[in-house]
């Protein structure tokens, strides 16, 4: 079966830049409720798995050394918290997911694992977490360091961090301590409400859970690195893994990569779902989706395309001749980025001018492009070809892209009995996985050790 994400961001401009541009497009409505809620409907009415949404802490300053190229494109700027929207979508909808990207480099986990928690609470189970570390130097010089830690440092900060929500989420409150006793005045046993007294090299939190147990206790785990760190740590951690690659050959060796990471941590391979980034452009006819693209690609900013990936890369690609070759350089934002454009494909050679154009739709992904039958071929041969679960689908101009796939791709997957009819039951994990709400009992955060770490 084919899967659906749709990947959003509570900005202007996400994945495709300058397409705010566009007569049609919506998204300088971000800022209204409104707009939300009839995409989160949208998307339940087209049985989405979730809507996933991006977020940054920082600005794009890599291009040419300053936001400005950023700012002035709406390049991810203006960007909003994601947290705050999810609220008014769940209570438009049933069944919707939403996976809610934040960075805990820059947060201490006690305060964050009650927000998680309360929002799992009030959406009855269906909320995620994107788990990054983040990638912009401007967001370390805005919170307080010089810059941001070293690539593989982060992730060793992260692998703590999830130890220390792991026990106030999953060991910390008993599973019967809530008993609300309105005869003796009791809400909850003392005797099974436990401080997890976890002393560690970067955090010290001897309390309790502020939370009782939510639906899931533990929001669904998202992630999205594939360097070598990425995924040893998406191996221990995550549920569901996001991947950008440009070919086919690109995304498989990542798929590869994360189903072997996930056995060498002692899980089953299909603990793991991995849903590839991927733009689609339909309608009626194949004449009518060429001449929406067409039309799509008149608006698209180069120069905002360039300062998106320096900032996904690292590199200045205002230095570059627009004919140079992409090559892997070493550095510490995101290696996946640089290395989905570089030499890591040996059947592609990719020049600045040519990531760019890339890039300008749909991001780091492949753009599909024809009638309802066309992409529905296109997306059997993605999944048989590289082994992934389903997609991740961002948009060219807001709602027109969702909508469309809603009106003509859904309709003809299901046609062909490869995508559900309908919803199954619970939370978000067991919508995912039909296996309940918990983490399965082989997941390090079931098996997290309550005893004093230091």
């Amino acid at each position: 079966m084919i899967r659906f994400n749709a990947f959003g961001m509570n900005t202007v401009g996400h994945q495709s830049p300058g397409l705010w541009t566009h007569p049609r497009d919506r998204s300088s409505d971000y800022r209204d409720l409104d707009y939300w809620i009839e995409l989160a409907q949208l998307l339940e009415r087209g049985r989405f798995d979730g809507l996933f949404i991006a977020d940054v802490m920082g600005v794009y300053d890599v291009y040419a050394g300053t936001p400005d190229a950023a700012i002035r494109h709406a390049i991810q700027v203006p960007v909003n918290d994601p947290l705050l929207i999810v609220p008014a979508m769940a209570a438009a909808t049933k069944h919707l997911g939403f996976g809610i990207t934040f960075s805990l480099t820059y947060e201490h986990p006690y305060p964050f694992a009650r927000r998680m928690s309360t929002l799992d609470h009030l959406t009855k189970g269906r909320v995620g977490w994107n788990i990054v570390t983040g990638y912009l130097d401007s967001a370390a010089r805005n919170l307080g360091l010089p810059r941001q830690l070293a690539h593989d440092a982060r992730y060793d900060l992260a692998d703590e961090y999830l130890d220390v929500v792991y026990k106030l989420w999953e060991h910390s409150w008993e599973a019967d301590a809530v008993v609300r006793d309105r005869a003796t005045g009791t809400y909850a046993d003392p005797a099974k409400v436990h401080g997890i007294d976890h002393a560690g090299t970067h955090y010290q939190v001897p309390g309790i859970h502020l939370c009782e147990p939510s639906p899931q206790r533990t929001p669904v785990l998202y992630q999205a690195g594939a360097s070598a760190r990425g995924l040893e740590f998406a191996g221990r951690h995550a549920e569901c893994v996001f991947i950008a690659a440009p070919t086919q050959t690109v995304l498989k060796r990542a798929v590869d990569g994360i189903r072997g990471a996930v056995l060498g941590q002692g899980r089953r391979a299909d603990d793991v779902l991995v849903y590839a980034q991927a733009l689609i452009v339909t309608g009626a006819t194949t004449e009518e989706a060429r001449a929406k693209f067409d039309d799509y690609r008149t608006h698209v900013d180069i120069e905002g395309a360039l300062a998106l990936l320096s900032g996904w890369t690292g590199i200045d690609f205002s230095r570059y001749d627009p004919d140079a070759v992409i090559e892997y350089l070493e550095n510490d934002a995101g290696r996946t980025a640089l290395a989905s454009f570089s030499s890591a494909d040996p059947t592609r050679k990719w020049t600045v001018r040519e990531a760019a154009q890339f890039v300008g739709l749909g991001g780091r992904s492949p753009v599909l492009i024809g009638s309802a039958t066309e992409v529905a071929d296109a997306l059997i041969d993605w999944q048989a070809a590289t082994g992934i679960d389903g997609f991740n689908l961002t948009y060219a101009i807001a709602h027109e892209t969702f909508s469309d796939i809603v009106a003509f791709v859904v309709p003809e997957l299901q046609r062909r009995g490869v995508y559900r009819m309908d919803y199954t039951e619970g939370t978000l994990r067991n919508k995912l996985f039909g296996r309940g709400p918990a983490l399965p009992s082989t997941h390090v955060g079931r098996r997290a050790d309550l005893r004093p770490t230091a």
